[in-house]
């Protein structure tokens, strides 16, 4: 995987402290530093050939560790969107000005990331320069400006059912774009080749049955909240607009993921890079917001769920889940975040059901099943694929 690749050894070198122990430069200093103190010996490359070792072992550590937490990342993403996008309906439906509650959260994930950026980063922010700039400023307007906007206002022209489809038809696009601009290798002879297929597509036919067929309700639990679902609106004659506009925000989704690779080379510094996202972002859908409404109500907020919606968005929909993001792209590329998507239906699913009453339904169930096992199967090619290699 062309793309992949290249982000990984940037990524990683960048951002591992084991990886800049490895730099010849460094090593040179100390070898010259431990001659000026002590008498050449014979043993000298013994002890090297030991201090290889141990690097190898340290990698070999690392990447175990990434193994399991990539994943973990992954699935934590997607829970950060359930949770959003479960206050989100109920703030929207209240009323709450789109493009205010985008420019807030964002604005709000680059405060929440801010102090990361200063432990864990620091002094990294003066590396930054114009080209660096750049490309942050196209991957805050791609990855988050135009996608969340076209995806809330589709959201408004359809229903919610209906606009989870083009959330779960990412893994699917990603994967195409990746294919054609030669960032994913397929390897269709192969039989990984063939499982990545496999499981790409049992993802979105999963997805798509959970959307599409209901079939008989289930009644096992009563929910602890009791919501008023929105008012059953003729969204017939908003459809085809609804329609373009989800899809339109699917595909700047996918092109977030192949964009996020490119980023990661010119400034691979993750907390730097998503908190300046994040905060490009917000001003950018700011200044939209401004242009469209621009009296004072919009933008007001008090003591409610919007500012809930706002608090959680901004901490853990947008901060945590553009570096969880960043670092999952730099370790495994751009087509692994993306497959993990069709789990935010699942975690939908049962979420809903327990918190707000949403039906719980056997094409419900017979589509996740779906979605869990084309999840696994996808994990299992892309883990498989590099030995195969």
């Amino acid at each position: 995987m062309h793309g992949g690749g290249a982000v990984h050894s940037s990524g990683s070198g960048a951002i591992e402290p084991w990886a800049a122990r490895t730099r010849p430069e460094i090593v040179g200093e100390h070898l010259t530093e431990d001659l000026d103190r002590h008498q050449p010996s014979p043993d000298r490359p013994i002890a090297m050939d030991v201090g290889d070792g141990r690097q190898r072992g340290g990698a070999d550590a690392e990447e175990e560790e990434v193994a399991w937490k990539a994943p973990a990342a992954m699935v934590l993403v997607q829970l950060f969107n359930t949770g959003m996008v479960l206050l989100s309906k109920v703030a929207i439906g209240g009323g709450m000005f789109v493009l205010a509650l985008l420019a807030y959260r964002s604005l709000f994930g680059a405060a929440i990331i801010l102090p990361l950026a200063l432990l864990r980063e620091r002094g990294k922010w003066k590396e930054m320069d114009w080209h660096a700039a750049g490309w942050i400023f196209l991957n805050a307007f791609i990855g988050y400006a135009v996608p969340m906007s076209l995806y809330y206002y589709g959201l408004q022209d359809t229903t919610a059912s209906y606009a989870i489809i083009f959330l779960n038809i990412i893994p699917l696009t990603t994967f195409i774009l990746s294919f054609v601009l030669r960032m994913e290798a397929l390897h269709i002879r192969s039989m990984v080749g063939w499982l990545k297929i496999t499981g790409v597509l049992l993802s979105v036919g999963g997805t798509m049955i959970i959307s599409l067929y209901k079939g008989e309700v289930l009644h096992l639990w009563n929910p602890i909240l009791h919501h008023h679902n929105e008012e059953h609106v003729d969204v017939a004659s908003h459809q085809l607009r609804g329609t373009i506009l989800l899809a339109g925000s699917s595909f700047m989704f996918a092109c977030w993921y192949l964009i996020q690779s490119k980023v990661l080379k010119v400034y691979p510094y993750k907390y730097w890079s998503s908190m300046a996202t994040c905060l490009v972002g917000g001003f950018q859908t700011a200044f939209a917001g401004v242009i469209l409404r621009r009296d004072k109500d919009a933008w007001k907020i008090g003591w409610d769920i919007n500012l809930l919606t706002i608090v959680y968005s901004g901490a853990l929909a947008t901060a945590g889940k553009y570096s969880l993001n960043s670092w999952a792209v730099a370790k495994k590329g751009p087509s692994y975040p993306p497959m993990f998507s069709p789990l935010s239906v699942v975690f939908t699913v049962v979420l809903g059901s327990i918190f707000i009453g949403d039906d719980i339904t056997v094409g419900s169930l017979i589509g996740t099943t779906l979605v869990i096992v084309g999840t696994y199967v996808f994990l299992w090619a892309k883990a498989n694929e590099l030995p195969e290699k």
